[in-house]
């Protein structure tokens, strides 16, 4: 079977935001201000509403915008018109193109991209082309990038109250680099090698945000005989070939069902008539019946003619998917799966006998108030309709069990009309040749520099030239390739465990954790004492070296005094030294250590020693 996937990556831009001058940073910070909107769909450019967009209005949902004033201002509240976009976002992302090797364009133009869920306060994204036609190679063939654009990314969601959904606008407006492949991807595996390329090309460029959230991979796949579902979200790598494997599998199911639904009646045989069946359910033992009941809930229900045995961990999960996103549900009751729930086969029958079913035939049932009941029941035989073409065309939200569920329709054009606050930026062409000329070096390229330059193995070097410290760490050992080891363990490892142990790395500048491995290259920090001057600075970032080695005690010893310290417990283990001979080394040097506690090199400590013991008498 044919199957066709590709990619829509997002990852945000290291820089300030798009369109104003806030920085481009989260905040836990309690808001200054809350601000409430309810947003409506718009005609395109063509006089057309889009599909999603209008779905979206449809839930009758209204928004709060959590505002901090360090981080958001009138342009993300829609109140000031956006200002010139950030040169540095335009010229990253020019930079992020040539390296995929596209066609960067003469002039961008920024469009307004319909979004009314209310991850943007004005109902629309701004997003632009800055090129076209690029590639990337892989194992298994060329994938080509026809558009990159550039765009703001959305506002944070918060939480959600029923209808009221809360957002907070510092995540709105900071810049999106948005890359989109053709369906040239064929193999969950050819998916991921073409996502950890793109991947790689992005952190060459040192421009791009790391972490959580900061890059969204959204797969776009289709089968033969089938359409185009998007789902969103993607974020681990790891998981992108099981959700793919998980989704044409999905597909493939719902051809199935297609094929024999066809066979078993026609689709205009597919009425929605919703009966009230609150009277079979009034003395159930099922608890959902009953805490509905008790909130003044109705029980309806609709016959599906023809559905019996397709609903059971097939068409079920659709149907429940669309009731929930359409109405608000919890959830749907299905004839493939009763009794169960505490519903018992007696009131099974009494609702087979109400709808009037054949053996043929399923039902489906909604316990909830009786205007989001019916609600439900009308987005059930909408999705039921839409089995007799299969794969309907839509978005869906990627799940950490690698599966998915309904978001919403597929937008379509008709979402696009011009922005007409911001000019045309001009790309000229000094510009595009100077960063043609000094475009960056690829990490593939630069772990094997690092491998053969630093004697560092294959995988270490692999690691370092991801890390975000690849920059530092060359700048370290420039002096002394022999520290190359030492370093990459502490910006590789050390950190990361600090992290992980809760300490706040990320409060400690670069430049600091550059002057820490600076000082342990020169001796004049034990490389012993590295990790409790880090954990140092977590807590107090800007303090000076020498104000941390003070705090901590680890004021060093110069040569001369470790040696006499040396002398004094070579003395008071004479017998020791005299029993075990060339043996004793090892034992001694921890005794030195325990002494010394980080106050000076290991390396320098081992020397002395060396020279200390052969001098020893009888030795």
């Amino acid at each position: 079977m044919q199957v066709k996937i590709g990619f829509e990556i997002h990852q945000q831009l290291a820089t300030k935001k798009l369109f104003c001058s806030c920085p481009g940073e989260l905040t836990d910070a309690e808001p200054d201000a809350i601000v409430a909107r309810r947003l409506r769909p718009t005609q395109s450019e063509l006089g057309e509403i889009d599909r999603a967009a209008l779905d979206e209005y449809i839930k009758k949902k209204y928004y709060e915008y959590e505002v901090n004033n360090s981080h958001a201002c009138l342009v993300e509240l829609d109140e000031e018109p956006p200002h010139e976009p950030t040169e540095k976002a335009v010229d990253s992302t020019i930079e992020i193109a040539l390296l995929l090797k596209a066609q960067v364009v003469d002039e961008i133009h920024f469009m307004r991209k319909l979004v009314i869920d209310g991850s943007n306060t004005s109902g629309f994204q701004r997003t632009a082309i800055i090129a076209f036609d690029g590639y990337i190679d892989t194992s298994q063939g060329k994938v080509r990038i026809p558009i990159i654009c550039l765009e703001e990314e959305a506002a944070r969601k918060i939480k959600q109250e029923g209808n009221k959904v809360v957002y907070r606008l510092d995540r709105l407006g900071i810049p999106l680099v948005e890359i989109t492949t053709a369906p040239d991807i064929k193999t969950p595996g050819q998916a991921i090698e073409a996502a950890k390329k793109i991947g790689d090309i992005l952190r060459s460029t040192g421009k791009v945000k790391r972490g959580i959230g900061t890059i969204r991979q959204d797969v776009n796949i289709s089968i033969e005989g089938g359409a185009r579902v998007e789902i969103k979200g993607v974020q681990d790598l790891d998981s992108i070939p099981w959700i793919i494997k998980n989704e044409i599998e999905r597909q493939k199911l719902l051809l199935d069902v297609k094929e024999e639904i066809e066979n078993r009646v026609k689709k205009d045989k597919i009425k929605l008539e919703i009966r009230n069946l609150t009277d079979i359910f009034k003395k159930s033992n099922s608890g959902i019946i009953k805490k509905a009941l008790g909130n003044k809930g109705r029980i309806l229900g609709m016959r599906l003619q023809g559905f019996s045995g397709l609903l059971r961990d097939r068409l079920g999960p659709e149907l429940a998917g669309y009731a929930r996103v359409k109405a608000g549900v919890s959830g749907i009751f299905h004839s493939d799966e009763l009794p169960a729930y505490g519903i018992e086969a007696e009131e099974v029958e009494e609702v087979r006998r109400n709808l009037s079913l054949s053996e043929e035939d399923a039902f489906v049932i909604v316990a909830e108030r009786y205007a989001k009941a019916r609600k439900a029941l009308e987005a059930v035989h909408e999705r039921a309709l839409l089995a007799f073409g299969g794969i309907p065309e839509e978005t869906r939200m990627a799940l950490k069990d690698s599966s998915s569920k309904y978001m919403r329709p597929l937008p379509g054009a008709a979402r696009m009309y011009p922005e007409t606050d911001i000019p045309p930026v001009v790309i000229s062409p000094d510009k595009l040749l100077w960063t043609e000329s000094n475009l960056p070096e690829l990490i593939e390229h630069k772990a094997k520099r690092l491998e053969v330059d630093y004697k560092l193995n294959n995988a270490l070097a692999e690691q370092l030239a991801r890390s975000e410290y690849s920059e530092l760490f060359e700048r370290v050992v420039a002096g002394n390739r022999k520290f190359a080891g030492f370093a990459a363990s502490v910006l590789l490892s050390t950190l990361k465990e600090l992290r992980r142990e809760g300490f706040s790395v990320a409060a400690i500048p670069e430049e600091k954790i550059e002057e820490v491995l600076i000082a342990a290259e020169r001796g004049e920090l034990a490389r012993e004492a590295v990790v409790e001057v880090l954990k140092f600075l977590c807590e107090k970032p800007e303090s000076r070296i020498e104000t941390v080695k003070e705090s901590l005690g680890l004021k060093g010893f110069d040569e001369d005094e470790l040696r006499e310290l040396i002398k004094n417990i070579l003395k008071e283990k004479e017998d020791f030294i005299r029993e075990h001979g060339n043996a004793a080394e090892k034992p001694l040097m921890g005794v030195v250590m325990k002494q010394v506690r980080g106050k000076a090199d290991g390396k320098l400590i081992n020397r002395i020693l060396r020279e200390e013991l052969l001098k020893f008498p009888g030795e």
